[in-house]
């Protein structure tokens, strides 16, 4: 059992390390090299973990052969187009200036099914408000709408906008402190306290989430009492 155990441990962190090591992207967004390693990762774990009789070694070798090949060719697919487009392929039009594209369609085996559903999911009934309609390497589509049917904007209206969006800054997540945050936003811990202290409560830990931006904007959230 404590062979079992240790195995699992090993494949799982060496998996997850390897993956991140390819990027952050949901399942629904990978390349079809990049499913292709996933399904093959997940089946090369099984065997060590299931099979005793075959060494730890090697069941690893076959992991990171792969995890090596697939970092070699994403560096790879960086200073080569072709590279890139046998691996990755390249993103194909379907609508062009509001006509649809059938053999494109019938091509990558996209249905007029599937186009309508994509198009009512980002708020557009008709095809013909679309101008251009991309299908992206990683399966989603990119919709571009005529100009005429998109609500104007405040520089078509020549209204002044100021700017007031900012990135804000995680200092308390759910109680626990971010120091590295709060040193990078200059700020102290008597300053924390003061901002917890304002809002009626004595310690960082019954905040659930503390924020600061750019602007100097402050939001607090304290922490539910569970029932």
């Amino acid at each position: 059992m404590a062979t079992a155990f240790l195995r699992t441990v090993i494949l799982y962190f060496l998996i997850t390390a390897g993956l991140r090591l390819m990027g952050k992207r949901q399942i629904g967004e990978l390349e079809p090299s990049e499913l292709v390693l996933t399904m093959m990762l997940s089946d090369l774990a099984a065997v060590p973990m299931q099979n005793f009789g075959i060494p730890l070694l090697s069941g690893l070798i076959p992991i990171l052969t792969l995890l090596s090949l697939s970092m070699l060719l994403s560096q790879l697919s960086l200073y080569s187009l072709r590279i890139r487009r046998l691996l990755c392929g390249s993103p194909t039009v379907l609508i062009d200036h509001g006509k649809l594209r059938q053999d494109a369609m019938r091509k990558n085996r996209f249905t007029i099914d599937e186009l309508l559903e994509e198009l009512r999911g980002q708020g557009i009934c008709d095809i013909k408000d679309v101008k251009y309609a991309i299908l992206e390497n990683s399966g989603q589509l990119s919709v571009l709408p005529w100009p005429h049917t998109q609500p104007p904007s405040a520089d078509d209206q020549g209204i002044k906008v100021t700017d007031t969006v900012s990135l804000p800054v995680i200092l308390v997540n759910d109680g626990r402190l971010i120091t590295r945050n709060l040193k990078l936003c200059e700020k102290t811990m008597d300053w924390l306290k003061k901002q917890v202290h304002r809002q009626g409560l004595n310690d960082h830990r019954d905040v659930f989430l503390l924020t600061l931006d750019s602007a100097g904007k402050v939001n607090c959230i304290p922490k539910e009492k569970s029932k």
